[in-house]
């Protein structure tokens, strides 16, 4: 490795590691009490004690600007190349969690094989069309004897098959295969090939199927999408770094390959181009990588492919001298030509990578454990007994009663800050409100129809009787109260069947949220509820009824305000006198609280009848305001004991006589049979939690294998 690419690994492995360090000892804290308490061990105090040994190990290692490529690479990258090896192989991925990664991709038949040969020293799978059918996980590890026998093995759904280098590229079609299929078509599904050989540079990368737009006989039509979706998934992460094959014979632009790559990675600082086939197509390929016309951040790594039966060192002697001699080649700067130069690049790019993610992934995983442990915690235990079921059920009914006296009685709406249905005493106020308005619009009289006090002299009529002349007979003042009543005895009953339903909604979204974790429950929940609120409902309608009755059975008030209010509409009285005697006065009387009254067609009755009737409306209507309040007023409270009724005692009693009721069930025994929905939940979060867990103690595992190496 050239002495300043040298420095920069070993200063990205010192700025790493610290991090690390220090990211671990800030992280590990906060999950101890969640851990211990839903019984997950956290790691003994000698793991941490050799953790923490091993990055100042790590973070304070001296840098040999001489020492071989994969020694000195290996001495400090490799244990945190291992981690994100181990945290692919545990699909901390499925977590949202995105890790470092070099990912290959190309146009089919750019030559990704080949420069994947050339890097690993084994053969691949070649032939026509795609050859790589499902995204290749290749880990390549250094073997520092050279005496030692490669080690190579493929790993997929859960299986670890071993190979040699005479029958990987068999080995691969094979699992290729199984996995996708044995015709043409391709698969998400990852297979890895794990290579340790002397001599190979330490590097993980993920090879893509090759871009194809047609699909030839036996693939099936939709390949280019199936393809994209495969490659875009890949590339799209911002921890995801782009090789992005492409052959010397093609104008760079016309690639789908940068097409793809440039849409997720628009300056380019995520791409590296590596371009093939170099001895095929020299001419004006120096001024290509020149120019950069396709906005390749990290640079081009021009190469030749292996020929024939050619040895890998054989070709990587032909490719050296090939750049040096060639005329137009030979003007290629040197730090860019050559799989040697190639590897060294690859090895940097992922070191820089790993730098700037691995303290961020181990950050993200202590947050998601952290989450998912509260979460768990959150959740109801398991039951187990009877006892533990009614323990559990008498818990949701205390919660259920707190929320709705905060929500009904109280005014409190913490619980539902955004749901204004949820604000039930605001809206409880609103719909009195408007009851009471609607009752005052019967005030109102008018008369401009000529109808003024017809309906006092019709009931004076019906209602003489043998008496004095002068006296306002009481049946007829009650004949017209009776009448105004029974105008508006509906408006009543309709406020309490919408008051009634509005809060059975209520307590049935406060009882189904309380009891969601037990759903063999939500049906008696919902049965004691509705039952709960009908059997309020009727109870109210009939005091409803019974006020109305009591309204219309006579006239009483203890209330001053009747009198001074007659009193004062009663001054009325002289004018209603000179309009009906003087024929050459206005027929208009004002009086205050009417609208403009017509009494000319009362000149027609005798003075007593008009009297009389003048004198009844009066009463009726100073008596009406009285007989409204008490309608608004006396509803207000029955509402409010009731409701405090409901939250106090009767929803406790309707659950529990629901629950234990023999025609459901043994609603408190099903509380034993844990949902789907939870327990499918529930063992979501455990396999989480142990997958983050693991994943939390990789970087402690590796360092600490390595640190036992070391010693």
């Amino acid at each position: 490795m050239e002495e300043n690419e040298e420095k920069k690994v070993d200063s990205l492995a010192r700025k790493l590691s610290g991090v690390l360090l220090q990211t671990w000892r800030v992280g590990r804290k906060s999950l101890t009490a969640n851990m211990a308490r839903l019984g997950f061990s956290s790691m003994e105090e000698n793991e941490e004690k050799k953790v923490d040994s091993l990055a100042r190990k790590l973070s304070g290692v001296s840098c040999d600007a001489h020492a071989p490529l994969v020694s000195s690479y290996n001495d400090r990258i490799r244990p945190l190349l291992d981690a994100v090896d181990e945290l692919r192989r545990l699909k901390v991925m499925q977590e949202g969690i995105q890790l470092p990664t070099i990912v290959v991709v190309g146009d089919q038949s750019s030559g990704k094989s080949s420069v994947l040969e050339s890097l690993a020293g084994i053969s691949l799978p070649r032939g026509q069309g795609i050859c790589t059918r499902v995204p290749l996980i290749m880990r390549l590890q250094n073997l520092p004897d050279h005496l030692l026998q490669p080690e190579l093995h493929l790993e997929f759904r859960g299986k670890t098959i071993s190979t040699d280098e005479a029958h990987v590229s068999e080995a691969i079609n094979l699992a290729t295969d199984e996995i996708a299929g044995d015709g043409k078509g391709i698969s998400q599904t990852p297979l890895t090939l794990v290579v340790k050989k002397n001599g190979v540079p330490d590097l993980t990368m993920v090879d893509l199927p090759g871009i194809t737009r047609v699909p030839v006989h036996g693939q099936p039509q939709d390949i280019y999408e199936q393809i994209s979706n495969i490659i875009m998934e890949y590339i799209k992460p911002e921890e995801s770094i782009i090789l992005n094959v492409l052959s010397a014979t093609v104008d760079f632009p016309t690639c789908e390959s940068i097409r793809m790559s440039q849409q997720v990675d628009k300056t380019g600082q995520r791409t590296l181009a590596v371009v093939t086939k170099a001895d095929k197509a020299p001419e004006g390929l120096f001024e290509k990588v020149a120019s950069n016309d396709v906005n390749i951040g990290l640079g081009y790594v021009c190469v030749r492919n292996r020929i024939g039966e050619e040895s890998y060192n054989e070709a990587r002697m032909e490719e050296a001298r090939l750049f040096e001699a060639h005329q137009l080649l030979a003007r290629i700067d040197k730090s860019m030509v050559g799989i040697p130069v190639l590897a060294r690049r690859l090895v940097h790019v992922q070191a820089m990578i790993i730098s700037k993610c691995l303290p961020d992934i181990v950050k993200k995983i202590k947050d998601k454990l952290s989450a998912n442990l509260s979460e768990l915690n959150r959740m109801p235990r398991h039951i187990s007994s009877v006892a533990e079921a009614m323990t559990a059920y008498v818990q949701v009914i205390g919660l259920s009663k707190e929320s709705l006296k905060k929500i009904l009685m109280t005014g409190e709406f913490d619980d539902y800050p955004d749901d204004k249905e949820m604000h039930c005493t605001a809206r409880l106020a609103e719909v009195l409100n408007n009851y009471s308005e609607q009752l005052q619009k019967s005030t109102v009289v008018d008369g401009t129809d000529g109808n003024f006090l017809m309906e006092e002299i019709k009931v004076l009529k019906e209602t003489k009787a043998m008496w004095l002349p002068n006296f306002v007979p009481r049946s007829a003042f009650l004949a017209v109260l009776q009448r105004k009543v029974n105008k508006i005895s509906d408006t009543p009953v309709e406020l309490i069947a919408k008051v009634w339903n509005y809060i059975e909604k209520v307590v049935t979204e406060v009882l189904m949220h309380h009891c969601e974790n037990y759903p063999q429950l939500h049906s008696s929940t919902r049965r004691a509820a509705q039952s709960l609120v009908a059997k309020m409902k009727d109870k109210s309608t009939e005091r409803v009824l019974e006020m109305v009755e009591m309204e219309k059975l006579t006239d009483y008030t203890c209330d001053p305000e009747y009198v001074t209010l007659w009193s004062k509409l009663m001054e009325n009285n002289n004018a209603f006198t000179e309009i009906m005697n003087d024929y050459s006065e206005p027929t208009t009387l004002h009086i205050e609280g009417f609208v403009e009254i017509e009494v000319g067609h009362l000149r027609a009755f005798p003075k007593d009848i008009r009297d009389q009737a003048f004198d009844i409306k009066m009463r009726v209507t100073a008596y009406w305001k009285i007989v409204l309040k008490r309608l608004v007023d006396s509803m207000a409270l029955h509402l409010l004991l009731s409701v405090r009724n409901l939250v106090g005692k009767e929803l406790e009693v309707e659950m529990v006589n629901e629950a234990m009721s023999p025609d459901n069930g043994g609603g408190i025994e099903r509380m034993l049979e844990e949902s789907p929905s939870v327990a499918k939940k529930r063992e979501g979060l455990q396999k989480s939690v142990k997958l983050l867990k693991d994943s939390q103690n990789v970087i402690a595992m590796i360092m600490d294998k390595s640190a036992i190496n070391a010693d």
